[in-house]
């Protein structure tokens, strides 16, 4: 089948099988390989992207169901070298470890902020919880996400990459 799908800006036409999931569909026709494949179940969330602005595991979509559709991937966040303010405050506060989960950890976050711009620390902890990490134990991950609501507050002086 053929599909046409919008990448971080960049319109591609592909031949796809109609049983290829999306996150194969991005790593190896597109090239990002910043999409990790976790577990191919949906249980970890380390494939997180954005389809026309909402945050999917793309290990349970198939490439045919994005004809047509806008995807941002954790490569396409970064504004003319400058980091998204989520990608800045995970960095910041040390929010990965071995890097893994990072990728669908701060896809999901920023859909979360999308959701509520001023979240508790229960609050981000409920919106991750479909994300998992091995390794930190998720405390620099919700300083990472409450730090980056900060700077994306309406009015905030301390924005990163002028958003």
């Amino acid at each position: 089948m053929r599909i046409t799908v919008t990448v971080d800006g960049t319109t591609y036409t592909d031949e796809v099988e109609p049983r290829q999931l999306l996150v194969h569909h991005l790593r190896d026709t597109i090239g990002k390989t910043g999409t990790v494949v976790g577990c191919d179940t949906s249980n970890c969330g380390s494939c997180t992207v954005h389809l026309d602005g909402q945050s999917v595991k793309s290990c349970s979509v198939l490439a045919v169901q994005v004809d047509g559709a806008e995807i941002t991937t954790v490569e396409g966040l970064a504004r003319d070298g400058v980091l998204h303010p989520v990608q800045q405050a995970f960095h910041d506060n040390h929010a990965l470890q071995c890097g893994f989960c990072t990728p669908g950890m701060i896809m999901q976050s920023i859909d979360l902020l999308a959701d509520d711009p001023d979240p508790d620390e229960h609050a981000v902890r409920h919106g991750l919880e479909g994300n998992l990490c091995r390794c930190t134990g998720y405390q620099n991950i919700v300083r990472a996400v409450q730090d980056a609501a900060s700077k994306l507050k309406p009015g905030a002086t301390h924005l990163v990459g002028g958003e």
